[in-house]
């Protein structure tokens, strides 16, 4: 039914395809469908466009160059820009997430069924993730397919790893545990590095703050004699 929409007939398969894949990476609480986003970007680029052609001086040269930076901009704003913030709260989840999981499979529980016990008790955005493999599980779906589908919905290649460990694991019998443990350090010594960036920036901010806000403080201060003494006259 989905597929009868007029947007299935305007865009070519791959940017639906493209897009569709994005959207899905963003989770369950995104508010846009593939229908709905590619809707309103067609409907605001053609408001854009003829707003700009009939109203604005030199629109004929405006028009096509604004409405076609809107229509890529909005994609980067709207989706590339909400994957990497959710890329970020993931894989800051998955380091507990997984250190529950790895604690619970040395104490002897089999894969699926520690699972099972690190989503009741962990409660983030991964760990729904997992919980809604589970429930894909209970509603008829093998253990390696619901795994795969989950990998699709994930867009951090370093769970995806993770997730690649998990269906080897449940398909040959391996162990994890080791694996486990070092991606767990690849994340933790990834997360170490993000904060050491964000450090080292520090001390830009802090001078462009000091040139906005704090500079022409100490000029008016300094200058304050004069222009008193100028409006006093």
């Amino acid at each position: 039914m989905q597929k009868k929409h007029l947007i299935y007939k305007i865009y070519p398969t791959s940017s639906i395809k493209r897009i569709n894949a994005k959207i899905n990476s963003l989770g369950p609480n995104f508010k846009y469908s593939i229908t709905s986003l590619l809707t309103e970007r067609l409907i605001l680029s053609i408001t854009i466009f003829i707003i700009l052609f009939i109203f604005a001086d030199y629109g004929y040269l405006l028009a096509p160059i604004i409405t076609f930076l809107f229509y890529l901009g909005s994609e980067k704003l709207i989706l590339d820009y909400n994957i990497k913030k959710r890329i970020k709260i993931l894989e800051h989840d998955a380091i507990f997430f997984f250190e529950v999981l790895g604690l619970t499979l040395e104490s002897g529980r089999n894969l699926k069924n520690a699972l099972e016990i690190t989503v009741a008790n962990v409660d983030n955005e991964l760990s729904l993730e997992f919980q809604k493999m589970l429930e894909e599980i209970k509603l008829g779906r093998s253990f390696k397919e619901s795994l795969e589908l989950m990998k699709e919905r994930i867009p951090s290649d370093v769970i995806n790893s993770i997730i690649l460990s998990l269906i080897e694991s449940s398909m040959y019998g391996g162990s994890i545990i080791e694996s486990l443990n070092n991606q767990l350090d690849y994340l933790r010594d990834k997360k170490i590095l993000e904060v050491k960036a964000e450090i080292t920036k520090l001390p830009t901010k802090i001078s462009i703050i000091s040139v906005i806000f704090f500079i022409p403080i100490m000029f008016l201060v300094i200058l304050s004699p004069v222009i008193i003494t100028f409006f006093t006259r």
